[in-house]
């Protein structure tokens, strides 16, 4: 290992390696899902010849490396083992270049999805890719996990996005593919093996992304609702009513809200907590003249047909993000609450108030007195559950897994929506992928690393 480390050091500067007591605790954060291990070294390219050189060196030696990106992930695909080289695309960070006319953005893995938003905001576009975590998440890891968020009922996830991507084999081959155009037929678009492939595959060190016209109006509500057949007719008569401009449509299920209301004191829940639904809802337009009155007006109409019972209208910019923050800002209550197991799932829409009830009630068999809390993106299917049994040891994870699991197999869904499997869901892959599908990975896996050394032990 000692000639490796002084090879792997060749390859960089001084600061591009780092090992012993200089590896913080940002490389080995598991965000609580599993525990990590003491890495070789932490590696820190800023260019792609870099990273192929030491993908080269590692594959010689068969040493196993693990890519990293914002660390932002919630499966653990990014956790080191005793002995791996980390690969932390961290300083990979340049945009390269924005063409206003073809909508494209060229940047690094390494740059930070909110530096992305701000960059495509300033040239008069959107990079509609958006989640959460938009303040450490990188491009990398997003594209290497096909991340979704809030706005994939208008956009999709985050393959939708990518025209075209860089990215290095495990034998250190640069395989260049940064297509700019919306159209490319031209044999296999080998892009998409590496995009949702967790850096298993190969790791994408540059991208070109599609930007989109910049929305000049967002209207959003939030609403209270008492039945699943209203949150569904609800979805059905923005869609319709407003020509395709629905941005988001989260629900939250009365037992997260009133969590919410009762946990989260710097919070401001708009609507009294007597619903059994709440549905935060996000609009975008184009006529500022018109665009706030057609939406009131569809929302007035939800009222009539007896759809909605309760809603507030957001007035300003500082409104929405109030709203917006009661769907993404309970940290305060989850800590309260913690140790606590996090799921991103999907299924189909009509399913998922059976998937709630039959999860809330088969905890509470098996776990007396836990909180399970639904909310998520119903617009697209795909739910999020926040479930706390009163202590966090892996028995009790694993049972929880194999009740939420069993359900979501029951209705023929995924068990990873947004976030990937990593370690966290890998013993649950064939719950949701077929014997000849994961066979058909694994045959790609032994093809592009037939060596195993990109991110073991993820995914497969």
């Amino acid at each position: 290992m000692t000639d490796l480390l002084s090879d792997l050091a060749a390859t960089v500067d001084a600061s591009g390696i780092l090992t012993g007591d200089d590896i913080g605790p940002r490389y080995t954060d598991t965000r609580g899902h599993g525990s990590a291990g003491a890495p070789a070294c932490v590696m820190r390219p800023t260019s792609t010849a870099q990273v192929s050189a030491i993908l080269k060196l590692c594959n010689d030696a068969g040493r196993t490396v693990v890519p990293q990106g914002g660390m932002t992930g919630l499966v653990g695909g990014g956790t080191p083992g005793d002995g791996d080289v980390v690969l932390s695309l961290e300083r990979m960070n340049a945009i390269e270049e924005i063409d206003p006319t073809g909508r494209t953005m060229v940047a690094e893995a390494g740059v930070v999805l909110e530096t992305a938003h701000d960059a495509a905001d300033d040239a008069g576009f959107v990079l509609p890719i958006d989640l959460g975590a938009r303040g450490s998440a990188t491009l990398g890891g997003l594209i290497s996990t096909n991340a979704g968020g809030n706005n994939v009922i208008r956009y999709g996830m985050t393959r939708q996005s990518v025209l075209g991507l860089e990215a290095v084999l495990a034998d250190g081959t640069v395989l260049t593919s940064m297509n700019r155009m919306l159209k490319n037929n031209a044999g296999y678009d080998l892009k998409q093996m590496f995009i949702g492939s967790e850096g298993t595959l190969g790791l994408v060190t540059r991208c070109v992304l599609r930007l989109q016209s910049k929305p000049l109006t967002t209207s959003t509500a939030f609403v209270g609702m008492d039945d699943f057949q209203s949150v569904i007719g609800f979805l059905s008569l923005l869609d319709s009513k407003l020509g395709g401009g629905l941005g988001a449509f989260e629900v939250m299920w009365s037992e997260y809200y009133d969590f919410v209301d009762e946990r989260c004191p710097s919070l401001k829940p708009p609507l009294p907590a007597e619903h059994k639904y709440y549905v935060l809802t996000d609009v975008l337009g184009a006529d500022p003249e018109s665009d706030k009155e057609r939406f009131e007006t569809v929302l007035e109409m939800a009222h009539t047909q007896g759809l909605i019972q309760n809603g507030v209208v957001a007035q300003s910019d500082a409104d929405r993000d109030d709203l917006w923050a009661v769907r993404e800002g309970a940290g305060e209550g989850f800590r309260a609450i913690a140790p606590m197991f996090t799921y991103d799932v999907s299924m189909p829409i009509l399913t998922m108030d059976d998937f709630a009830t039959r999860a809330m009630a088969d905890i509470e068999a098996v776990f007396p007195g836990a909180t399970t809390l639904i909310l998520g993106h119903l617009g697209d299917g795909n739910l999020h559950a926040v479930v706390a049994v009163g202590e966090g040891s892996g028995e009790s994870h694993r049972k929880v897994n194999d009740i939420l699991y069993g359900i979501i197999r029951d209705l023929g869904g995924s068990v990873s929506a947004e976030h990937g499997i990593g370690t966290e869901k890998r013993d649950y892959l064939s719950w949701s992928r077929t014997d000849a599908e994961v066979e058909v990975m694994r045959m790609l896996k032994r093809t592009l690393d037939p060596k195993g050394i990109l991110n073991p032990g993820k995914v497969l």
